[in-house]
């Protein structure tokens, strides 16, 4: 069973990436933010401590979104593994993901990152922007914002997988097959 944390920054691609990579693998796609967004949607237990937080403009706790998390694993049917996509995004929560795996005696087996030029991620979210209906799509100073809190997050949780030898950085720029195989040059020797 194959665990892959997708990561990159916003408008990398890992939406359209994750959808072709669960599709040709078998995997389940776990995106942190559709997982928050059903669970407020729902105001289930979780979703009703995360809205709490996001109401009062603070970050949601480590702990909180875990659960969510590992509430959504215990959820799926057998697959061939999973798409982290969006998690982990601190220190904590990568230790807390390790953990609960090793208690399935599974284990996380590359952080796959998509690499991509800050200009060239202000130019595709701005172009996202004008058909997404997303506010933070179109504002680019809060783009370049979303980027800079990005980039000082995942240094962390990048490290975290480079000292246990699972960290690749992939070129996400050029044609959405391009990419794609790029990452699949990835997993298909994981699997190997």
């Amino acid at each position: 069973m194959i665990k892959i944390v997708l990561f990159g920054p916003p408008g990398a691609g890992k939406g359209t990436q994750a959808s072709i990579l669960k599709e040709k693998y078998n995997l389940i796609h776990l995106s942190t933010g559709d997982i928050f967004r059903y669970n407020m949607k729902n105001d289930t237990p979780l979703g009703v401590q995360a809205k709490s937080f996001i109401e009062k403009g603070q970050l949601v706790p480590d702990s909180v979104t875990v659960d969510m998390l590992k509430d959504e694993v215990s959820k799926q049917k057998p697959a061939s593994g999973y798409i982290f996509d969006g998690f982990p995004r601190t220190k904590v929560q990568a230790e807390a993901l390790d953990a609960f795996l090793a208690k399935h005696d599974e284990q996380v087996n590359a952080m796959i990152a998509l690499e991509v030029d800050d200009e060239v991620l202000v130019e595709r979210l701005l172009e996202r922007g004008k058909t997404s209906g997303r506010k933070d799509d179109a504002n680019e100073e809060v783009i370049r914002k979303r980027i800079e809190v990005y980039h000082k997050e995942t240094a962390v949780v990048k490290s975290f997988y480079q000292k246990q030898n699972k960290y690749f950085g992939v070129n996400g720029v050029g044609s959405i097959a391009e990419i794609t195989e790029r990452i699949c040059q990835v997993i298909d020797k994981l699997e190997n």
